[in-house]
């Protein structure tokens, strides 16, 4: 490869590069590929299908769509969308399901008539271009198994997507010649290039992500951003894991030597796989599981970290596993030693790392974990003024749970260039197809039942509110993190927080008293004061969405009235 490539490479569409070293079925062509009449693709270009990581980064790097890193990692650069685009996602109305739908700003609907025709659209794009095929397995408990199929008209997507998803062992992969093999329960046609037309299409802008539950179906179509292909997946079980009786989470989980399990909820940012790449636990999963009658286990087969300012010293785990066969999205490259430079966000914040769980030093293999014994709500709050260690309630984690209070940091989604106070719902919003009720009652009946300790761990600032005070240092989150799992706050007593109710120890080992404690950690006690009743306030705000559905006790789980 020539160093005078530059740094990003902008993203092309399939069929342009240099011809594919492989016929339609990879490297060496032995057998049929797999049948796409079943998406309706009946005339594609070449297809090949469940290639190896080594066969697609080859074809990537062929086709302009990446380059490598100076240890073997593809990076890939998703142009304008750099996020997802939570406002371009629509589900579709479909009469079987439309009264349960969670209707609003984060379900748009789409009228079937609509969506045949946007599909008919995606469809004809797709005719006559080379098209890279991944089927993939969601949910670790072969009871609760997804089969997914990914068709993609760009090879580092399917690279994505493999990185991602279970992988399933090769005699399983389908085949057309299985008479009685399944077809996939769920297909993701991702036609990157293919721009939308609102006017014809019905969506809002040029960019669209599809879905159609009913059909086991989603179409999305100009962006670039991978992400939008594995968040697809977790809605869709969002979706169909309630009806089997599994509560859907958007957390990370680990286990520790004495065999605990332990959650992490939070968005993007707040710390999930950062605090659950423990080297002395071992890693169940990164960002998506289940919570089934059986216990915890993975959704996924792979981990999306997001990587800015990631150093071996900090997070060595998440280090170690960008190697050969991660994919790197938005990290800019030295152009001639081709090291990435993870302080740099000329791109985007959210420059990210794909790549399966099992390039985790500690991992479990089996993807599965008993019932938990804690859970963790992880918050990044901009305001500064939440306690960075609190004990809840089992009403207050109800409360913290459909309030979901965190900061949306800078990157994540499109648009949003610093972090912004906001409040997600289950911590998990813009993946939701149902109303959050329904997954905070899953909540309490597994807290309940299994008797898990829920604690509020703040991973923003102190000293101040952002742009006044620092990030707290993850040393010390890490240190709160593991006091809280191995029992260390047991023996030690709580006081509650004055505003916000909490329980905060008096002590944690490792953690300085005054961090503790957030006012003392400001300059202007008074100042805190008045950001605290600020967002105290934002909490009563918003909590008036569900309090009509929650008992009396949850509702007065919140910040205390001024």
């Amino acid at each position: 490869m020539r160093s005078d490539l530059p740094t990003a490479v902008p993203p092309r569409t399939a069929g342009a590069g240099a011809p594919a070293p492989a016929d339609g079925n990879g490297a060496t062509g032995d057998g049929p590929v797999v049948d796409l009449r079943g998406q309706g693709l009946i005339n594609p270009g070449r297809v090949r299908d469940n290639l190896s990581a080594s066969e697609l980064i080859e074809l990537a790097l062929a086709r302009g769509e990446g380059i490598l890193s100076d240890r073997g990692a593809l990076v890939a650069y998703t142009g304008a969308r750099t996020g997802r685009s939570p406002r371009d996602r629509f589900l579709v109305a479909d009469p079987s399901y439309r009264e349960q739908i969670w209707w609003g700003p984060i379900n748009r609907p789409l009228e079937p008539a609509v969506f045949d025709r946007l599909h008919d659209r995606v469809r004809a794009y797709l005719q006559g271009r080379d098209l890279f095929v991944l089927d993939g397995w969601a949910c670790a408990d072969p009871r609760h198994r997804l089969r997914v199929r990914v068709v993609a008209e760009l090879a580092w997507h399917a690279l994505f997507a493999q990185c991602l998803l279970l992988r399933p062992p090769a005699g399983e992969l389908p085949r057309p010649a299985d008479a009685g093999a399944p077809a996939p329960d769920l297909t993701i046609l991702a036609a990157a290039g293919m721009s939308a037309d609102p006017a014809v299409d019905g969506t809002r802008s040029d960019t669209f992500i599809v879905l159609n539950l009913a059909r086991g179906l989603v179409l999305i179509g100009g962006t670039h951003y991978a992400g939008e292909i594995k968040k697809s997946v977790f809605s869709v079980l969002n979706y169909l894991l309630p009806q089997q009786g599994v509560f859907p989470m958007h957390c990370s989980a680990n286990i520790g030597p004495k065999g605990d399990t332990a959650l992490f909820f939070g968005l993007s940012g707040t710390g999930k796989t950062t605090l659950s790449a423990d080297p002395s636990r071992r890693l169940i999963g990164d960002d998506e599981h289940g919570w089934s009658d059986e216990g915890v286990f993975n959704i996924e087969g792979g981990c999306y970290a997001k990587c800015i300012r990631l150093s071996a010293e900090g997070e060595p785990q998440i280090w170690n596993a960008i190697r050969f066969g991660c994919v790197l999205e938005n990290v800019v490259l030295d152009p001639k030693t081709r090291r990435p430079d993870f302080n740099d966000d000329r791109h985007t914040e959210n420059t990210r790392a794909a790549y399966p769980v099992d390039f985790i030093d500690a991992v479990e293999p089996s993807g599965r974990g008993g019932h938990p014994r804690n859970v963790v709500f992880l918050t990044c709050d901009a305001f500064g003024v939440l306690p960075p260690l609190a004990r809840l309630t089992p009403e207050q984690a109800l409360y913290h749970f459909l309030s979901g209070y965190t900061a949306k940091v800078a990157g994540t989604e499109a648009g949003v260039v610093e972090p912004e106070a906001t409040f997600s719902t289950c911590f998990a919003a813009p993946f939701l197809p149902l109303h959050p009720t329904r997954y905070a009652a899953m909540l309490s009946e597994k807290l309940r039942e299994h008797a898990a300790t829920v604690w509020l761990i703040n991973t923003g600032w102190t000293g101040g509110p952002y742009g006044e005070g620092s990030r707290i240092k993850l040393a010390y989150t890490r240190a709160m993190v593991h006091a809280a799992l191995d029992g260390a706050l047991d023996q030690v007593p709580f006081s509650p927080n004055p505003v916000f109710g909490v329980e905060v120890p008096v002590a944690c080992p490792g953690v300085p008293p005054e961090m503790l404690h957030q006012r003392d950690s400001w300059p202007d006690p008074e100042a805190y004061d008045e950001r605290a009743r600020t967002l105290a306030g934002l909490f009563r705000e918003n909590f008036k969405n569900y309090a009509d559905a929650v008992p009396e006790a949850v509702r007065q789980a919140g910040p205390r009235p001024e």
